[in-house]
């Protein structure tokens, strides 16, 4: 109230308006103010429950060791190939120098293999020639025989001539005609021509006997008769034979038939070539033989052992295998550690994306590739970030948690589940604006702009040509049991109409 005896004055309309024009001015601009606002309601999707994740790679030594170094410690940036840790190099070095004194010996051992096979292949030529002189003794044999039944017919040829003359003496001796003497002569012929004949018979037999045959031929048979294939089976041809075979066995090489005659094993071993040329069989047998094999096996696995020493002893230096941020590092000097035991763990700066967790009501316009706006509690609106939609979780969180959710009791309430959308980025710079992961994000999918890059406005990711590895047969498990027979149905036949 105005104080008493002071008059009052009227309010000039100008104040009003001016009061007026401000409040109007005001509303106005709050309008205008709330108008982006508005359009981001209608025209985005947003939540408050998202975080930052990355993938992150424990640094784990290939092998064990005590450890010699640690060169970096948590919280240093990191480049892919950087050598984090160095194990002692001593014990492998030295298992390094026996492996390769292993290799040595291995490939003197090849050498000496096939320094052998080659005196194999000079054996062979040598049981070769072994066997043709077998097969020559027995033809030769086998003509002496013949030589010694001419001579024994020549023999009796004799003998019967020296009894002729005999028996002529006795018929001329009562007459005169001739003296007591000379049929005493022709006696002792006729004996020794008897004797010559029995000698001759049994140089036969023995001959017949060293061919492998009966002394006596069986009845109506010359003693000069023989097998058509006395020579293929003949034993010291056999003998020779199987020498020969035991030593092509050297080289690797086994015949058809263990029974064949020389002739065919000898056919059969030239027909490696096509031409049959020795020097090209021999040339292919001798890196096939079983020595050299069983040596360049030995020789290979050394090698083998060899390489994986000096994997080894590389792998003493443990090195980062992505770019990253070195954290929980747990590892001192000093230190044993065995091959696989976790080390330090690798942050990536650069493979990172948002974990958006979207209630279920809100997923029904949500596609793959709608662009999503960022705003990272750490840098407030300052700074926003670009991203797109890559793919939907099969699962609500509740469902992937480690003790799922068992709504059958009875006593149930329902909840809104919340999905987990990955959002990529697109203009990520990690040296400008580093993100870490678990930092809060608010996400702002635009739903009603279309959906670009790669599997724009799909739901499910397909799926990618993976190489295949081997696969259980399990058809045997999806195979329904074979039914059983049944039994074939039979018709009741009509009760026959009653006669009349």
């Amino acid at each position: 109230m105005p104080p008493p005896g002071k008059p009052t004055r009227p309010a000039s309309p100008w104040r009003k308006r001016i009061f007026l024009a401000a409040v109007l001015v005001g509303l106005i601009a709050g309008v205008i103010a709330l108008i982006p606002m508005i359009r981001t309601a209608l025209d985005t999707v947003s939540t408050d429950d998202a975080y930052i994740n990355g993938h992150v790679t424990f640094l784990a030594p290939r092998v064990g060791g005590q450890v010699a170094q640690v060169l970096v410690d948590d919280n240093m940036r990191v480049r892919r190939g950087d050598i984090l840790v160095q194990l002692d190099r001593e014990p492998y070095e030295v298992q390094l120098a026996i492996q390769q004194a292993v290799v040595t010996a291995a490939e003197a051992d090849l050498t000496a293999a096939q320094a052998m096979v080659r005196g194999e292949v000079a054996q062979i030529r040598a049981n070769r020639f072994q066997l043709a002189r077998s097969i020559e003794t027995v033809n030769t044999k086998i003509a002496e025989l013949r030589s010694q039944v001419s001579a024994l017919n020549s023999q009796k040829a004799t003998l019967d001539l020296a009894r002729a003359n005999f028996r002529r003496g006795e018929q001329l001796l009562p007459g005169g005609g001739i003296s007591k003497e000379d049929v005493d002569m022709r006696r002792q012929a006729v004996k020794v021509d008897e004797a010559n004949v029995d000698q001759a018979l049994q140089t036969i037999y023995a001959t017949r006997v060293g061919l492998g045959l009966p002394a006596k031929p069986p009845e109506g048979n010359d003693l000069s008769q023989t097998p058509p294939d006395l020579v293929e089976n003949f034993s010291a041809v056999r003998q020779s034979l199987g020498i020969l075979l035991q030593s092509a066995a050297q080289l690797g090489y086994s015949p058809s038939s263990w029974n064949a005659t020389p002739k065919q094993a000898i056919e059969e071993f030239y027909k490696l070539d096509p031409q049959g040329n020795l020097e090209r069989i021999y040339a292919r047998l001798i890196p096939q033989a079983p020595a050299i094999k069983q040596a360049e096996a030995k020789l290979l696995q050394a090698r083998r052992a060899l390489d994986k020493a000096e994997l080894d002893l590389r792998y003493c230096d443990v090195v980062s295998e992505i770019d990253g941020v070195v954290t929980r590092r747990n590892v001192n000097p000093g230190n044993n550690v065995q091959a696989g035991q976790n080390l330090m763990a690798i942050r990536s700066q650069s493979e990172i994306w948002v974990d958006a967790n979207f209630k279920e009501t809100q997923l029904a316009d949500l596609r793959i590739g709608q662009r999503v706006r960022c705003e990272v509690d750490m840098y407030g609106r300052k700074r926003e970030f670009e991203g797109r939609i890559t793919g939907f979780t099969m699962g609500t969180g509740q469902t992937l948690s480690l003790l799922p959710p068992q709504n059958a009791t009875g006593n149930y309430v329902k909840v809104v589940q919340r999905l987990p959308v990955r959002i990529e980025f697109t203009n990520l710079d990690p040296e400008k604006t580093p993100l870490f992961v678990g930092l809060s994000v608010v996400p702002y999918v635009y739903f009603k702009e279309p959906a670009t890059g790669p599997l724009a406005g799909e739901i499910l990711q397909p799926a990618r040509p993976l190489p295949k590895g081997p696969l259980t047969d399990q058809s045997h498990m999806n195979s329904k049991p074979a039914e059983e027979p049944k039994p074939p149905a039979t018709t009741t036949p009509a009760p026959a109409a009653a006669s009349p």
